[in-house]
């Protein structure tokens, strides 16, 4: 019998390796993560990423990333990038696929393509005050996979579930944050 040997890209020595010093040392596991975002003109805005606070000190991504925000044509904006409402949603199509990736590879099985579709239905009438018993807000969100791996439904399933029990976007979307906004 021939082992073949799993390879969804992701480290999982490490990941368990940083969960064991966590447990070690709990205040390396405070992170701060981090944007700036700074207005254009009309409704575009850049944000940026660069640093964040982890394993008890500064921290710098390998390289500056930069995303631009704006509304579309028929909002009377320039299209100049993706609505905020869109990078919530990319954020956890983002953070549900690195999971599955994750678990995965933890439990040894070979994907060989995972793909996910994220949509939400929001009613405009809440966000232009329209009607003050809208939702500003999503009213709903699915996220829908298509994923082919060496593994049959359920241990797939099981995958997925796993992914968005430890998903942090996942989390944050559907659990209640507190959110401060302030003028400096």
């Amino acid at each position: 019998m021939t082992t073949s040997v799993v390879d969804n890209g992701v480290n999982v020595e490490a990941l368990l390796g940083a969960r064991t010093a966590f447990a070690d040392a709990p205040q390396i596991a405070q992170f701060q993560w981090r944007s700036t975002v700074s207005w254009i003109k009309g409704t575009h805005s850049r944000a940026g990423v660069e640093t964040f606070f982890g394993f008890a000190e500064e921290q710098r991504h390998s390289t500056d990333f930069s995303f631009d925000i704006d509304h579309p044509l028929q909002f009377a904006a320039q299209d100049k990038g993706i609505t905020p409402v869109e990078y919530v949603l990319v954020a956890l199509g983002g953070c549900l696929t690195a999971g599955i990736a994750a678990v995965a590879q933890q439990r040894g099985i070979q994907l060989r393509s995972v793909h996910a579709t994220v949509s939400a239905e929001m009613d405009l009438h809440g966000i232009l005050g329209a009607d003050p018993d809208v939702r500003n807000g999503f009213s709903g969100v699915r996220v829908e996979y298509r994923i082919d791996a060496e593994a049959d439904r359920q241990e797939i399933e099981a995958i997925v579930a796993q992914s968005q029990k430890r998903s942090a976007v996942f989390d944050i979307l559907t659990n209640p944050t507190a959110v401060t906004v302030s003028v400096v």
